[in-house]
């Protein structure tokens, strides 16, 4: 099935450009050229990426992509911010607001395409449908929720994210830089202790079966999920 793109631009030009390029690549493109016309064609089925302009009459892409991660049914879709702006304190104002990536024009359609599979590649796992097992450890996908020889277990977002790699890539060392790869994101400006500290609050969610213990410290390397 092809994947679905809202495209949020307010220029005609630019948007019938970036739609014909997109639809060339295989994505079927939805079109709002307004910040309050994104937010009334945001609606089932939502689509599997967004991608805004920064400059929207009515508000910035900045915080439209705020509304979107805000709300319950739109918060995990991927958003890609385009714009003018190239400073880097645009591009964390950008990635704060929730953006998966930020792409400065003027940008070549072949980047435009390769940033938005990359994108999509590294949503893709928690997409899968099939909930994961090791040991009594359970995670499902698709209720977003976690529990431990059959109780409940609260952790946030980002430590389910980790949590769900680590299962889906068991039994492999990860320096903190890959796990910032696929589970932050390539273009995230946080740093490598950053990983330290959610690999604590991760096992702390899932220590009260001593659970907890799977994910394992190599030193000099990095982190392991395994049951050994």
């Amino acid at each position: 099935m092809a994947r679905t793109i809202m495209l949020v631009e307010d220029e005609a030009p630019i948007r019938e450009m970036l739609k014909i390029v997109l639809e060339q690549s295989g994505f079927v493109v939805t079109e709002a050229e307004d910040f309050d016309i994104a937010l009334e064609k945001m609606v089932e089925p939502y689509p599997d990426l967004i991608l805004l302009d920064w400059m929207l009459p009515g508000g910035s892409g900045v915080q439209l992509a705020r509304k979107f991660k805000e709300h319950e049914f739109t918060r995990d879709i991927p958003v890609i911010i385009l714009t003018a702006r190239g400073e880097e304190d645009d591009k964390i104002r950008g990635l704060d607001s929730g953006a998966d990536d930020y792409i400065t024009k003027p940008f070549s359609p072949k980047e435009l395409v390769a940033r938005i599979k990359a994108v999509m590649r590294r949503v893709t796992p928690t997409a899968k449908e099939e909930p994961i097992s090791f040991s009594g450890l359970v995670l499902d996908p698709i209720s977003h929720r976690v529990s431990a020889n059959g109780d409940s277990v609260e952790m946030g977002p980002t430590e389910f994210k980790l949590l769900h790699f680590f299962m889906t890539h068991a039994e492999r060392v990860y320096s903190r830089e890959q796990l910032l790869d696929n589970v932050w994101g390539t273009n995230v400006y946080v740093e490598d202790r950053t990983v330290d500290v959610h690999i604590r609050r991760l096992r702390k969610a899932i220590d009260l079966h001593g659970h907890d213990k799977m994910i394992q410290t190599v030193r000099g390397s990095g982190y392991r999920f395994s049951v050994k």
